[in-house]
């Protein structure tokens, strides 16, 4: 059984285990050993939770499980509701974008809202990339007020 059967195997009986009702459960290989899990659901405001919450803990459990089925910690797993990681991750990117706007015509440093260290990374990544050889991103802030910094360099 190869990682991506394990993973939809492991989590389907998680979900089962925890009377969890869903439609369809899809295991990608986003990079090596990184795979993204996106889960169908008719109810996904139950999965995904105030803020995302209930999805980031499933996604730890999931985890641990996989851990100790694979004895391997060589890999990342983001678990996904309806596609609702993948709308908020077009979200942070537009805001990104707007930012990065407003930076370039007023010369002004830009401070995103605190996010998490996943959506973090998505940005310092998109700011890396073409198009943006003036900007300049850093981190700032503690827990759960940690946020991004946009400036020119």
């Amino acid at each position: 059984m190869d990682t991506e059967e394990i993973l939809e195997e492991t989590l389907k009986n998680l979900l089962e285990r925890l009377g969890v009702e869903y439609k369809k459960i899809s295991v990608t290989e986003e990079e090596k050993n990184s795979y993204i899990i996106n889960i169908e659901s008719g109810n996904p405001s139950l999965l995904i939770g105030y803020h995302g919450e209930n999805i980031h803990a499933l996604q730890h459990i999931l985890k641990v499980l996989i851990w100790q089925k694979t004895n391997s910690e060589q890999f990342n797993i983001i678990v996904d509701v309806d596609n609702y990681r993948q709308r908020q991750e077009e979200n942070i990117i537009e805001l990104t974008e707007r930012k990065i706007e407003t930076l370039r015509k007023t010369g002004k440093k830009q401070i995103m809202p605190p996010m998490s260290p996943y959506f973090r990374r998505k940005i310092h990544l998109h700011c890396m990339g073409a198009g943006y050889d003036d900007i300049e991103t850093y981190s700032e802030g503690e827990d759960d007020h940690r946020h991004i910094v946009l400036k020119l360099k």
